[in-house]
């Protein structure tokens, strides 16, 4: 008895100890280039520096997050394998498909809300339209003619794109895709005629020229964009902020929790990383995983009654 009372807290601190003892894998539920992908590359990039051991991302875009989670799930529980993903992936899937191959609360334990962001709302200069009255008013002397695209089912693209849809009153198609990136490459090739998307992922487009920028989704102007009218200006009930998120597979040891909550919140506080977060628009949040754990059911809750309203199914 006394043998296991001294080599069962020895065992832990040897794990914690001698911990990360080879590579590790960041699953992204997102093609490359999106915005979710950017922000995984800032921090994992540190993180390769500061752990001893690199840090690889992993993309395994397609179903909206579910396949790289699903992955995620599976691995083994040694701290080596963490899953970075959206709001959508973390807190929309759970509520929009009755089915997935994991439980986000039985296979998953929370470790950070990493970022917050804001939409764009980002139009092909094709379209007669500068404003986003003007593309309101264009969407309605022209029903159905409008297409716009957004990542798989069940993404905040999708969904602010459906309020934006409820809100204006307007007649517009969805064109899905298996990712942002895919999404915003055929708006940049003009397939498509609108989309909305994170702020990193099209940021150098409208400064080039290339696509307008016609509103943000979050409470306030961007700093960095101030011409650039909130949507909550003129449509008041449109106020969305996407957030990316980490997880661990369920059963790592809380002192590996701990530790990677502990090195990940360092690495989000060096003035230079901070920095080049907020270059992307995206805004470091680092919340503790009992924070981050509450903050994700509820958002899981907000989204359920959006679903219901704009009678969105997963297809």
């Amino acid at each position: 008895f006394m043998l296991l009372v001294c080599v069962a807290p020895f065992g832990v601190h040897a794990a914690n100890a001698v911990f990360p003892s080879k590579p590790m894998r960041l699953i992204v539920g997102s093609p490359a280039g999106g915005g979710n992908d950017i922000v995984a590359r800032i921090l994992a990039g540190k993180l390769s520096e500061t752990l001893g051991q690199q840090m690889i991302v992993d993309n395994r875009g397609g179903a909206n997050g579910i396949i790289g989670m699903e992955l995620a799930a599976r691995a083994a529980p040694d701290g080596h394998t963490l899953y970075m993903g959206t709001a959508g992936h973390l807190s929309v899937n759970p509520v929009l498909y009755k089915k997935l191959p994991f439980d986000i609360e039985r296979d998953f334990v929370p470790l950070m809300e990493v970022v917050n962001l804001p939409f764009l709302l980002y139009v092909h200069p094709s379209v007669p339209a500068k404003t986003l009255g003007e593309l309101i008013t264009h969407a309605k002397a022209n029903p159905g003619k409008l297409a716009w695209s957004s990542s798989g089912d069940g993404g905040l693209p999708q969904l602010t794109g459906e309020l934006l849809k409820i809100a204006a009153g307007i007649n517009t198609r969805r064109i899905p895709y298996k990712g942002s990136a895919p999404a915003f490459n055929d708006l940049l090739a003009g397939q498509v005629h609108y989309c909305i998307e994170a702020v990193p992922i099209g940021l150098q487009h409208v400064r080039s020229g290339r696509l307008l920028a016609l509103a943000t989704t979050g409470s306030k102007r961007l700093p960095f964009l101030p011409e650039v009218p909130a949507m909550i200006e003129s449509l008041p009930r449109l106020e969305v902020q996407n957030w990316y998120g980490m997880l661990l597979p369920a059963a790592t040891p809380q002192p590996l929790v701990k530790r990677l909550y502990t090195e990940i919140s360092k690495v989000m506080a060096i003035p230079e990383i901070r920095a080049k977060l907020e270059a992307q628009g995206t805004y470091p949040v680092g919340s503790t995983p009992i924070e981050f754990g509450a903050f994700r059911a509820a958002e899981s809750l907000r989204w359920a009654l959006v679903i219901k309203e704009a009678k969105i199914q997963a297809q």
